[in-house]
């Protein structure tokens, strides 16, 4: 008699062992991994959030803290990146700044992600007259200066740094909502929405479980370019006075006052520009490096 367990080796040697399969998210981080500047913007990105969240424990000083009699220094071994003249810490200032810098970047963006997925979600899967009111709403608002729209929430509401999230994010969903839109009309007629429909699932099931979902590649790339536009503009109405307000600060305050006195004390312009020209390089580079893993042509090569 020939023995079972060997019988049974036998049979699993004879079975061909078929490859396991990947899926979209594994394969597009595999080809992140190998995009060396795509690594080097999100080990950027993620160390300087760690400063900002670590910034009240390790700030050598407090972002308040002045010393009016030591007034604007460069660099030196007790101030790393000088002082203003105000006689604040620079590296203690710029650290200060991340976090509202960084915060307004997100938050904003994610407030402009919420409105612009769930409008052209909505647009491009209902179609018809909806669809059309929907869009033609859309050009009228990108036809608006965004300026006045941002300075008349400040002047009803006060400056407020939530206001000033809520305002940008609220002007960013535009084009959000454009690219969703898009990707649902060319998903809306795919068989798997036609099997959802013909199993009698809500349309905002379809919406929820099917649609949003399939369109997350092009929106988490669209969202690592937002949010460097967004830190730009936060930086630009704080340059014209309209963003933070002293004594906070962030990256955009403190290049608007290194302008003002670029010739006598460089150093206010040259750290608080590179700590801002490196974070949007970063995300950049990391927003080139999704679209290449979330391209679908990209798994062909």
């Amino acid at each position: 008699m020939s023995d079972p367990v060997l019988a049974e080796g036998a049979i699993k040697k004879s079975v061909p062992q078929t490859e396991k399969g990947t899926s979209l998210w594994q394969d597009a981080w595999l080809r992140l991994r190998k995009n060396t500047f795509a690594l080097l913007g999100l080990g950027v990105i993620v160390f300087f959030c760690i400063i900002a969240l670590l910034t009240p424990y390790i700030a050598p000083y407090g972002y308040e803290q002045q010393n009016l009699m030591l007034g604007a220094v460069p660099p030196s071994a007790e101030h790393w990146l000088g002082t203003d003249i105000f006689g604040r810490d620079m590296l203690t200032r710029i650290m200060y700044g991340s976090r509202v810098s960084l915060m307004v970047g997100f938050i904003a963006t994610g407030v402009a992600l919420i409105i612009g997925v769930l409008w052209g979600t909505i647009a491009g899967y209902a179609g018809g007259r909806v669809d059309a009111v929907m869009m033609r709403l859309v050009d009228i608002l990108y036809a608006l200066p965004f300026m006045i729209f941002i300075v008349l929430l400040m002047v009803v509401f006060g400056r407020n740094i939530l206001l000033l999230f809520l305002a940008i994010g609220a002007v960013e969903w535009l084009t959000m909502a454009r690219i969703v839109r898009g990707q649902v009309l060319s998903l809306r007629r795919q068989e798997f929405i036609e099997a959802a429909v013909s199993l009698g699932l809500s349309r905002w099931t379809i919406i929820r479980r099917h649609l949003i979902p399939n369109t997350l590649g092009p929106v988490i790339v669209y969202t690592t370019l937002t949010i460097p536009s967004v830190m730009l503009l936060e930086a630009f109405l704080s340059f014209l006075g309209l963003g933070i307000q002293p004594p906070q600060s962030s990256w955009g305050l403190l290049i608007s006052y290194g302008v003002e006195t670029m010739e006598e004390y460089p150093w206010l312009l040259l750290f608080p520009g590179l700590a801002l020209s490196i974070t949007l390089f970063a995300l950049n580079f990391l927003g080139d490096g999704l679209r290449d893993a979330l391209d679908p042509r990209a798994s062909r090569n």
